[in-house]
């Protein structure tokens, strides 16, 4: 008796893609998200990749790459995480590059303004001051009070304990962060919508969303 043939139109599972600015603490803060997860398919579809661009425009240029390699199934998700940074250091030019070639080629964007660090401080206090810089942050929001107090040590970039010590208020930072998202478009100039151009803003809690619903 013949031996079956294999189903070659067996379907591939869809993947979502993300490339991160951050070495360390975007990746660990994700994966972790990702690894809390009941779902634990969500940890074979959901691929971190490991980049080393660290500008806006290398990373979207990156996804697209990737996107148009043929070597990803038709169909996966890409998302690029990174920070507006301070105006000395990315111009909005650069900015509006990145964000215009993410939305000619279907690429997704979570951008933080000013930096991934306004995320993280929003699960501790709900605040719409605008902080300038990554610096600017650090020294002047209650960030580093918070992480003292339950860890003992200063904030560390790429430390593995901040999943820790804020995944339980993750829920009420995605709350603050909508809340405070809308309430930043709403005051912004008439016209002004990009998100690098809205500060405080941050766009962490549409990717989380994207991962919740992943595969949909």
């Amino acid at each position: 008796m013949p031996k079956p043939r294999p189903n070659t139109n067996a379907r591939v599972p869809r993947k979502m893609h993300v490339y991160c600015e951050g070495r360390k603490t975007e990746p660990n803060y994700l994966q972790s998200y990702i690894n809390n997860k009941s779902d634990s398919r969500l940890r074979t579809v959901i691929r971190i990749e490991d980049s080393n661009k660290n500008t806006p425009v290398q990373l979207v240029e990156e996804a697209i790459r990737d996107k148009n390699s043929g070597n990803n199934p038709t169909g996966d998700a890409y998302w690029v995480v990174y920070d507006r940074e301070s105006t000395h250091k990315y111009s909005d030019d650069l900015h509006e590059k990145a964000y215009s070639l993410a939305i000619q080629n279907n690429v997704n964007i979570a951008l933080s303004n000013v930096c991934f660090e306004y995320w993280l401080l929003l699960h501790f206090i709900s605040t719409n001051a605008p902080y300038a810089s990554f610096d600017d942050l650090i020294t002047q929001s209650v960030l580093k009070t918070h992480v003292r107090k339950n860890t003992g040590k200063g904030y560390e970039k790429g430390s593995r304990e901040i999943f820790r010590i804020v995944r339980e208020n993750i829920g009420d930072a995605r709350t603050r962060a909508l809340a405070i998202n809308a309430q930043t478009l709403s005051t912004a100039p008439a016209g002004v919508t990009r998100p690098y151009k809205l500060n405080p803003y941050t766009g962490i809690p549409l990717l989380l969303d994207a991962i919740d619903s992943f595969p949909g």
